[in-house]
């Protein structure tokens, strides 16, 4: 410990360098992680924030709720099976909203739950929805960008259906569009005008997209049994068959291992360098007698500082740079993700010196000194 901190308030110009290279590599590390969380959350938000724990959905719709259609019979027989208050419908629908008074299309995701059932969501601003309210919605606080408030009418483009804006919900979205949450009586509405609008008799019973189950782990395949023609999806399943969840995640991903690989190459080269411009050095210190382990731990100890120095700058510049992100770029870097991302940077750091250290192990004291003389 004593050498390295030594060693690095001597050569403070060339330790400053690597150390800003760390930095700047960690900010970028952190930075994109907190930005494929945040697009993840974005995309399922609505999906992960429910209590459910499985879906039902109709069979071979490829996990996705807007290729599936469940009935009133289904939902019947799913919540005799787990219990009626464990079971409800969901309804998901892709559409486009004009506000009242305004020209500008908001692209959203209809989403028909139970107004007093435990997927209904928290309201933030205004008040909740009922079942006996008509024509009333909630929406995400991110339609407030775009002029919507509390009050506003808001017009379905396909079926010409207004609703009034009863409350704002937070944090809810559906493949990185904003919710807007209906009641069963509206949703029967759209659907019956929907029919009418193709030129088919409306259907006697509500159609939904999947029923929603919870705290019923142990009893899947009794469901499965009794809804033949569906299939019961866990909500990870749920949440990795949104359009684009996966391929979106696993590019950001593939970024975020590359940094990593980078930032140990580029600590590992510099390091090595260094090794390479003391070896008479060290080949001294080891003729008077130091271990090759304090000298290796010496080496480690300097990847260490710096490491843990650069991620408490770019934390630090990560936090501040997320202070003033835009509300419209999803940036999500919790207690965990963050921790997790620097301890790995920390232990890629430490791989990348290895080099250093093995070079540091070959030296031998005589050669060295040798070179030195000659």
């Amino acid at each position: 410990m004593f050498l390295a901190i030594r060693e690095m308030r001597f050569a403070k110009g060339r330790y400053l360098l690597i150390a800003t290279i760390m930095v700047l590599v960690a900010f970028l590390v952190l930075f994109v992680t907190g930005l494929a969380q945040g697009l993840a959350y974005d995309n399922a938000a609505s999906i992960k924030n429910m209590a459910a724990t499985h879906f039902i959905l109709e069979q071979d719709s490829n996990h996705r709720f807007t290729r599936s259609q469940v009935d009133q019979n289904q939902l019947q027989k799913a919540a005799a099976i787990v219990g009626e208050e464990n079971a409800e419908p969901l309804g998901v629908k892709m559409a486009t909203v004009i506000p009242s008074g305004e020209k500008e299309k908001i692209d959203v995701t209809l989403l028909a739950v139970q107004s007093k059932g435990w997927m209904a969501p928290k309201v933030t601003n205004g008040s909740s929805i009922s079942e006996q309210t008509k024509g009333h919605v909630l929406v995400d606080d991110k339609m407030a960008d775009h002029g919507v408030k509390i009050g506003t009418i808001i017009e379905d483009q396909a079926s010409g259906t207004k609703w009034t804006v009863n409350g704002f919900v937070k944090n809810e979205s559906f493949s990185h569009t904003p919710v807007v949450f209906l009641n069963k009586q509206d949703w029967s509405d759209l659907q019956a005008q929907a029919r009418i609008r193709q030129g088919i008799e409306p259907a006697n019973s509500t159609v939904y997209n999947a029923i929603a189950i919870k705290d019923s782990k142990e009893k899947v395949k009794d469901i499965q049994a009794a809804l033949p023609n569906t299939e019961v999806i866990t909500k990870s399943e749920a949440v990795s068959a949104i359009p684009g969840y996966k391929e979106e995640q696993g590019s950001l991903m593939m970024m975020i291992v590359f940094l990593f690989v980078i930032s140990a190459f580029v600590l590992a080269v510099f390091f090595y360098v260094i090794t390479i411009q003391k070896t008479s050095q060290f080949g001294i210190l080891k003729a008077i007698g130091t271990r090759t382990a304090y000298l290796t731990r010496s080496v480690a100890m300097q990847v260490l500082v710096l490491s843990v120095g650069s991620l408490v700058i770019s934390v630090l510049l990560v936090q501040l740079f997320e202070a003033v992100l835009p509300s419209s770029m999803p940036f999500q870097l919790g207690f965990f993700t963050l921790l997790l991302t620097c301890l790995s940077f920390i232990a890629m750091s430490l791989a990348g010196s290895l080099v250093s250290v093995l070079k540091v192990a070959k030296i031998d004291a005589l050669d060295a000194i040798g070179r030195v003389a000659a």
